[in-house]
């Protein structure tokens, strides 16, 4: 049994370092199925020792590759402490065996090493193999990096997808074993074994009979739903987990239960002090030896935090790290969905290329610091004069641009560009030093003066070097061509 099934998720691009992975998995694979088969300890140490040998083969080989790329004070350092980290916690792990049995040893290390050899297979090679083909493709070595962590913005939706692909497949072979059990009465071993793992893991489970009332439940489903053991047993599975009185959510599950006695999805549930939970549940039917059901078996896995890790990278992707306004990406997204808007309502919007004036002086007189929080004031200044249907969006260095949406006239516009310049003006404390900046400001109508957002952007720069020349602290309308 694969307890690591490989699938394409973990293709890096790079065929030599892929072949190795995948010799790093099959090693893995044999040492779970060594333990799962009457393990021979002689054979459980050897096969150890083949993975810790090759591991340490690969590491080496993957670090020739990337050094032929990156430069000694790049990632490339941390990537290798990462692989000095993975080998002293494995040999710290086997360390145990002096103390343990070998076959407990070994089942922790293979939790060990299947989690981290996903997540350092999906997250650090990939990110390193994607900025090695973007350098191989003719970027250097800082747009490849860029590229790859736009690539990478959506890495923990794969994690998730393939954590859950992994988590299905695992399930459909815990029924089988559970049918093969059944028929062959051999139970008294891995009735042991599955009752340590009921107590043990992580993932909340519970066992209702036929009518979906609470029969037996884990330690981890008390402890996730806040419940007392006297408050659960014997009470409908809905009671307790709130999302399964959803009719169309029933519904759903019902027909699919009786096509395939199993079901798989996310659901949401409140606790018992009503802090909501994402759980990925997993619900098998159990059978009599008359194909029976006689029991439903749910198991809960607390997914909350994949979601928040993964809408922490997307707000990263998408937004400037000093500022938090959106950033250049982001902002092309906003430009196309105003786009989109005014072509359908039939309005118009300006795009507002703002420079701040005099902001050079500030990083070379009183540090790089203390510029950066006059950004940081400059923006929040932004976001209180624009409305909220507005974007404005820092795109680099003091560079900022603002979309002002459903214009009726261009005099509102310059309302809220005098506004705008206002604000900006207003002196700025920073540590004692006052400190006082101007902007010009660049702007393009659409559709007036571009029905693109290439277009658009590029007019509103240069309308707002038009505004410099004039003079600065000032706007400066595109001149239609």
């Amino acid at each position: 049994m694969d307890i690591f099934p490989w699938n394409n998720n973990f293709n890096t691009g790079i065929a030599e370092i892929n072949e190795q992975h995948k010799v790093l998995v099959e090693l893995l694979n044999r040492l779970a199925n060594h333990l799962g088969n009457d393990p021979d300890i002689e054979l459980l140490d050897k096969t150890f020792r083949d993975l810790a040998e090759y591991a340490v083969h690969h590491f080496r080989s993957e670090e020739l590759i990337w050094e032929r790329y990156y430069p000694a004070d790049s990632c490339l350092k941390a990537h290798k402490e990462t692989h000095k980290s993975f080998l002293s916690k494995v040999l710290e792990l086997k360390a145990k065996e002096a103390t343990q049995p070998i076959e407990e040893v070994i089942e922790e290390v293979l939790s060990f090493l299947t989690h981290w050899l996903a997540f350092h297979i999906l997250d650090s090679d990939m990110r390193m193999s994607k900025t090695v083909l973007g350098m191989k493709s003719g970027l250097s070595l800082k747009s490849a990096q860029l590229q790859a962590d736009k690539d990478m913005s959506g890495v923990m939706a794969v994690m998730l997808d393939t954590s859950l692909s992994m988590y299905d497949h695992l399930c459909s072979r815990t029924l089988d074993l559970n049918r093969e059990i059944n028929s062959r009465r051999k139970v008294e071993a891995k009735l042991r074994l599955a009752n340590c793992v009921f107590d043990n893991t992580l993932d909340a489970i519970c066992i209702t009979d036929s009518n979906s009332s609470i029969i037996e439940a884990n330690p981890a489903f008390y402890q996730s739903t806040g419940y007392e053991q006297q408050e659960v047993i014997g009470q409908h599975v809905a009671q307790i987990k709130s999302d399964l009185h959803d009719e169309n959510l029933i519904t759903s599950i019902w027909k699919q239960l009786e096509a395939d006695d199993h079901w798989s999805g996310e659901i949401k549930s409140r606790n018992k002090n009503g802090e909501l939970q994402a759980e990925w549940l997993t619900l098998s039917t159990v059978k009599d030896e008359q194909d029976i059901i006689s029991n439903y078996i749910g198991i809960f896995s607390n997914i909350s935090h994949l979601i928040k890790n993964q809408l922490k990278l997307e707000h990263i992707a998408h937004h400037d790290v000093l500022t938090n306004l959106p950033n250049r990406l982001l902002l092309s997204d906003r430009l196309e969905l105003s786009i989109a808007n005014a072509i359908r309502n039939k309005e118009q919007f300006a795009v507002c290329y703002i420079d701040l004036d005099a902001f050079k002086p500030i990083n070379d007189q009183y540090s790089h610091a203390a510029g950066d929080k006059v950004l940081i004031e400059i923006a929040q200044r932004l976001k209180e004069v624009i409305r909220g249907n507005d974007t404005v969006a820092r795109i680099g260095g003091d560079e900022f641009v603002i979309l002002l949406n459903k214009l009726k006239s261009f005099d509102k516009c310059k309302l809220s560009l005098n506004r705008l310049l206002a604000e900006i003006d207003q002196p700025i404390t920073v540590q004692d030093n006052t400190h006082h900046v101007t902007a010009s400001i660049g702007v393009a109508i659409f559709p007036d003066h571009a029905d693109n957002a290439e277009a658009l952007l590029q007019l509103a720069d240069e309308a707002m070097y038009k505004a410099k020349r004039l003079g600065k602290s000032r706007f400066h309308l595109c001149e239609m061509s």
